[in-house]
């Protein structure tokens, strides 16, 4: 099924064009064998700091990409598309690190870390969600204490993305009974370790980790914002990382997709191809109206971004886009691995792996409950968390 562009820049449908053909040429045809081994090709992120993907809305004195966010979003798209766990590692790396310190970090803090991220030399791992703490970011236990010019953390993380390969950790840790502080921490520094977890239903060629902290001492330039006020911070990291989020799902439901038309034309049951059976198109058509519904919803929060709408503005759209798209990316994943029938549950075929993936889209960065929860306290104006 042809992707609708109608509104798209000239630039725009460039960097989707230029994402495209490098995951149709350099993803795709790996993907499987990646999903098997746990484990992505390392240069992998060489090759997207080389195309300017870890860079795209960083500015360019650090060696970013001059792009609107509907551009990232168009080329996150298609990286979810190809595979959701390189997604995953740009998403992380570029849209929750990368632009958190180009948001508000010091022009060293800058200089030391934006130009190594967005070239590909290093990537970061955002380590905010707790053994003991998801959804609920404001109870991390994790804690840092002032020690003259430096702060010394003690505590543990969970299910980090890149937590393994990643350079630098953007760690945020309780600094006073109602302030969290977020920091800028070498994954070299003493104290640091990180250890892998294996067995993931989906994503498994993506680095996860836990991140345990003894005693990790840091300078006070390591601090990224003032003190006590990082819960903003990671919110608002949150809030544009559900766009990406967002796109990826809206990615991995048009691989899914795509998938069940090639194979839906070319299996012959009953002496026809199963495309021609209604039930069959059932389930292709509401996996197509889905999409774009998710596309369409994912679209408008960019464009609300780059209209120049801050992110408190945009927050519910963000909440609104991610919901959708990650439920749809699971119920069309599910309805084509259905086209498949039993070809569909061995790895040979990608639609297993696509439902897998899928499936966390729903649980990271805000669950699909979550994001009912900010959808109906705007709608509401209450909050009924309390």
């Amino acid at each position: 099924m042809t992707t609708r562009d109608f509104g798209l820049t000239e630039t725009q449908r460039d960097f989707r064009s230029m994402a495209a053909d490098f995951v149709d040429a350099e993803i795709a045809p790996h993907a499987r064998d990646w999903d098997r081994a746990e484990r992505v090709d390392p240069g992998i992120v060489k090759r997207l700091g080389q195309l300017g993907f870890l860079g795209l809305t960083i500015p360019e004195q650090y060696g970013g990409v001059d792009a609107d966010l509907l551009s990232y979003v168009l080329v996150t798209e298609e990286l979810g598309r190809g595979d959701s766990a390189v997604r995953g590692i740009v998403s992380v790396s570029l849209g929750l690190v990368t632009k958190t310190i180009a948001a508000h970090g010091t022009d060293e803090q800058r200089e030391q870390w934006i130009p190594r991220l967005v070239g590909g030399d290093a990537l970061g791992c955002f380590a905010l969600t707790e053994p003991g703490t998801g959804s609920d970011a404001g109870s991390l236990t994790t804690r840092a204490t002032r020690q003259g010019d430096d702060w010394v953390i003690d505590g543990a993380k969970m299910f980090i993305t890149n937590g393994t390969v990643a350079e630098v950790a953007l760690t945020f840790a309780r600094t006073s009974d109602n302030g969290i502080t977020a920091f800028l921490v070498p994954t070299g520094t003493p104290g640091l370790t990180a250890t892998e977890i294996h067995g993931k239903l989906g994503l498994r060629g993506q680095a996860t980790a836990e991140l345990t902290y003894e005693g990790v001492r840091v300078p006070d330039a390591a601090r990224l914002g003032a003190p006590d006020r990082g819960l903003g911070i990671a919110l608002g990291a949150l809030s544009r990382g559900r766009i990406s989020v967002a796109a990826g799902a809206v990615g991995l439901a048009q691989a899914a997709l795509d998938a069940a038309l090639g194979y839906a034309a070319e299996r012959d049951q009953f002496g026809r191809p199963i495309a021609s059976f209604q039930l069959v198109q059932e389930l292709l058509a509401d996996s197509a109206v889905d999409l774009r519904a998710s596309r369409l919803l994912t679209h408008q929060v960019a464009r609300m971004a780059d209209a120049g709408a801050a992110p408190k503005e945009y927050a519910t759209d963000a909440s609104v886009a991610k919901y959708h798209a990650s439920e749809t990316a699971v119920r069309v994943s599910n309805n084509c691995l259905q086209v498949f029938g039993g070809y569909g549950f061995i790895d040979e075929y990608p639609v297993g792996k696509y439902l897998r993936d899928a499936r966390v889209l729903t649980l990271y960065e805000g669950t699909s409950q979550v994001q009912k929860l900010i959808i109906g306290r705007a709608l509401t104006g209450v909050n009924a968390m309390t």
